[in-house]
């Protein structure tokens, strides 16, 4: 139905009747704050493996993000030995004050290949994730806590103070492990990774006062296991600078809901000036299908579809939350996604983006062009509204996700008076941010849908 024919039958049903409720109401004129931009973060880094073959650097570029964390880039990066302390510092035996005893050349690459274009680097220190079921290697408890945290003070000098050959670059987060509460990532007991936490926080902060350290990136937001480690900080008389977690589901509203009662925790923990970051977050329905194989039914099922892994429903999810993200405490936040093609990719096997990759693609522009948040209103429980100005007040967005949701998707926009639309682009099932012609007049804005599958719009106005 054209915009044109689809406000006709909107005035004719009442919906845009004057006095009438629309979907969300926009007003340019009510400020609420500036558009943080290390809301926008990835685990996504420019892979050193396999360059020669496929070179990504362009594709992650485009979508602006602002920092990468590099937990499992170990993973996507076949053969290459980086990043995870194990390989940096491989022989534990060994005298951690001695710059010889590391291996630094192939994480400096990888690590400058992302901020080559223009992503601040978020250093996961420990292990990548090790899926050896019985069998393990790497996520096993350090014999020597004190040992271990002299390996990664090493590791930070490396790079932050150009000890051992190496760089001042401004890396100013460090993350102490990740996970803990998974089997796959700590093979050890919960009193002893607290004991490690602890030794290596107080270790690092004494030498480098100026950066931040926390984590330790937990699987989900375990809250009682959180009240522990604070305890162990607070009686050890050190505080971490952000606490750090991860979630994986389809609930938007839950997950924007996290950064507050996390930050209450902190708040009444006396951990006021502790920074609050999920670092690892993404859309899933099941894990079976896409890190088990059940039966090909669940296989199809997480990869085919608009509900699959990387289907319409994770693109406006993505939108949601992000947005939502804006109007909460949350300080930092990392969407998990490494490599480039795959499961946790934004290509498909056959190299086309996903319809996740467009979704990060409006938010690199907003983070990039727009300054300010604008208040947006939804009335519709599937419906997140977001909108903000550019630095010269002369542009303004609109965008309106709907996860899940149906029917006509209408705003009224004040504060727009005289104003035109210069650009209108749709990401649905059907199309990949593609151009939309949508109705805009006498304050109301009509978004032609095209299905009752989720959707989102990003309209640009211009004064």
């Amino acid at each position: 139905m054209k915009a044109t024919k689809l406000i006709g039958a909107l005035v004719c049903a009442g919906v845009l009747a004057c006095g009438a409720d629309t979907t969300a109401a926009i007003d340019f004129t009510v400020p609420t704050g500036r558009i943080n931009k290390w809301l926008h973060c990835s685990g996504y880094g420019p892979r050193s493996y396999p360059r020669s073959l496929e070179n990504d650097d362009k594709d992650l570029a485009a979508l602006h993000l602002t920092a990468a964390r590099t937990h499992d880039w170990a993973l996507i990066n076949n053969g290459q030995r980086i990043v995870d302390t194990q390989y940096l510092f491989p022989l534990p035996h060994l005298d951690p004050a001695d710059p010889r005893n590391y291996v630094f050349e192939p994480t400096d690459h990888v690590l400058e290949l992302a901020q080559n274009i223009g992503m601040k680097i978020f250093y996961r220190m420990g292990t990548s994730i090790e899926h050896t079921g019985d069998w393990f290697f790497n996520a096993a408890n350090p014999t020597n806590h004190e040992q271990y945290a002299e390996s990664l003070a090493g590791i930070v000098r490396h790079y932050t103070q150009g000890w051992g050959n190496g760089f001042t670059w401004d890396i100013a987060n460090w993350e102490i492990y990740n996970e803990p509460n998974v089997r796959a990532c700590w093979r050890g007991t919960k009193a002893e990774f607290i004991d490690l936490y602890v030794t290596c926080l107080k270790r690092l902060k004494r030498e480098f006062p100026n950066l931040n350290f926390g984590g330790p990136a937990f699987a989900g937001c375990p809250i009682g296991y959180m009240k522990e480690l604070l305890a162990a900080c607070r009686k050890a008389n050190v505080s971490p600078d952000f606490m750090s977690w991860h979630y994986y589901g389809q609930n938007p509203r839950d997950l924007v809901a996290q950064p507050a009662r996390v930050r209450k925790l902190l708040d009444e923990a006396g951990f006021p000036n502790c920074k609050t970051i999920i670092n690892e977050w993404h859309y899933l329905v099941t894990w079976d299908g896409i890190h088990g194989a059940s039966s090909q039914d669940k296989i199809r099922k997480a990869h085919s579809g608009p509900s699959a892994h990387n289907g319409i429903d994770s693109a406006a999810f993505n939108l949601a939350v992000l947005a939502g993200f804006q109007n909460t405490c949350l300080d930092q936040s990392y969407y998990y996604g490494s490599g480039c093609r795959g499961n946790w990719g934004y290509k498909d096997g056959m190299g086309r983006f996903n319809k996740p990759y467009w979704s990060l693609k409006i938010f690199g522009d907003i983070v990039t062009e727009y300054a300010d948040k604008v208040s947006a209103k939804s009335a519709k429980p599937s419906v997140t509204a977001f909108a903000g100005l550019s630095a010269d007040k002369k542009r303004g967005f609109v965008l309106i996700s709907d996860y899940r949701g149906k029917g006509p998707l209408t705003a009224s926009v004040k504060g727009m008076d005289g104003a035109r639309v210069v650009s209108a682009h749709v990401l649905d099932h059907a199309r990949n941010l593609e151009p939309v012609a949508v109705e805009w007049k006498d304050g109301l804005l009509a978004l032609p849908r095209k299905d009752d599958n989720s959707a989102a719009f990003f309209v640009v106005f211009e004064r």
